[in-house]
């Protein structure tokens, strides 16, 4: 397929958002239970939530290029019973609502305890906000993946991993970019949030090997005797029979050289894990830990964008055993 750039945009910076959100709540939680120094910190979770959101928004905007009619772009919810393109067009307004709200809540001080458990634990509006936002967090997640692992007739995306991968690279981005702003604003948790990375990005480092593992064994459900309804054994094709390009030979493949394509896998493979690890752990034990956090954040997305264009890239159309390259 041929990725488009806006939507290459779209998912990595709302994953990014949702990433960070549910870093700064998996904060708040663990202090909440005492597995976290008590501190007062509502400050960090205001600006958190803020930078969250301009992550989310910039996601959304991007969007707006990959539509043909932007104005139209309300309709795209209309489906939402069937689609999850609509179900995504829906969710995320939604969520980002609910982290504006967790954001105000913490920059008035959190108020008083709605609920108190038997465990003495207090619940504010903080705390009810974070819980409906980490819901609507991960149901955003699996709207985007199911997007295309919906799609049975691209086998490079129709799968669990596709989903999983959503997750675990977009909370994998935003523990890292939560570590260092906790490094300017909250030293006190830049530890926790980078450890929380490592751990992450080596949990996606996993799923996005066994994707590509997966995807490198799957055998084309046709051929092309079957793409043209010739029977011959010994099928040789000359030319795409244009003398110029069409729709189908410009949107539903790359484009790219093989040698190019191999490259972006190995990039993304070092940018968005080794590399984002190693600094991370230099970071973890360094006292300039905010250049290596800020390395390791910037460098981990650039390997990011490479993955979703690798992402968009490798799913093979079955037009194009049709509309080939020439041999």
């Amino acid at each position: 397929m041929r990725p488009a750039f806006s939507v290459v945009l779209l998912t990595t910076l709302i994953g990014l958002g949702q990433g960070l959100f549910l870093a700064l709540f998996t904060a708040q939680s663990y202090a909440l239970f005492d597995l976290l120094p008590r501190q007062d910190l509502h400050t960090f979770y205001a600006y958190g939530s803020l930078l969250a959101l301009a992550f989310l928004a910039a996601g959304l905007a991007a969007s707006f290029f990959h539509l043909g009619r932007p104005e139209r772009a309300w309709r795209s919810a209309a489906q939402w019973r069937s689609s999850w393109l609509s179900r995504e067009v829906i969710v995320l307004p939604l969520f980002m609502a609910v982290v504006l709200v967790y954001g105000i809540a913490h920059w008035a001080g959190g108020g008083p305890a709605l609920i108190v458990l038997p465990s003495g634990i207090g619940i504010d509006v903080t705390v009810l906000a974070g819980v409906l936002g980490t819901l609507l967090g991960f149901l955003l997640f699996v709207c985007t993946g199911m997007i295309y692992a919906c799609l049975r007739f691209l086998p490079e995306w129709h799968s669990p991993l596709t989903v999983i991968n959503y997750i675990l690279l977009g909370g994998a981005s935003g523990f890292t970019l939560a570590s260092l702003f906790a490094s300017v604003a909250a030293p006190g948790l830049s530890g926790f949030f980078g450890g929380w990375a490592i751990i992450i990005t080596l949990l996606g480092a996993t799923g996005r090997a066994a994707s590509l593992l997966r995807n490198s064994r799957l055998a084309p459900r046709s051929v092309l005797q079957t793409a043209i309804g010739i029977k011959h054994p010994k099928i040789a094709q000359k030319s795409q029979g244009f003398t110029g390009e069409s729709f189908n030979t410009r949107e539903f493949f790359h484009g790219r050289s093989a040698a190019l394509f191999s490259s972006v896998k190995w990039f993304f493979l070092a940018a968005a894990f080794v590399l984002p690890v190693a600094l991370l752990a230099a970071a973890l034990a360094s006292t300039a830990a905010a250049h290596l956090l800020a390395a390791a954040f910037l460098v981990q997305y650039c390997g990011l964008l490479a993955e979703r264009w690798f992402f968009f890239a490798q799913a093979s159309h079955p037009q194009n055993l049709y509309y080939q390259t020439a041999s």
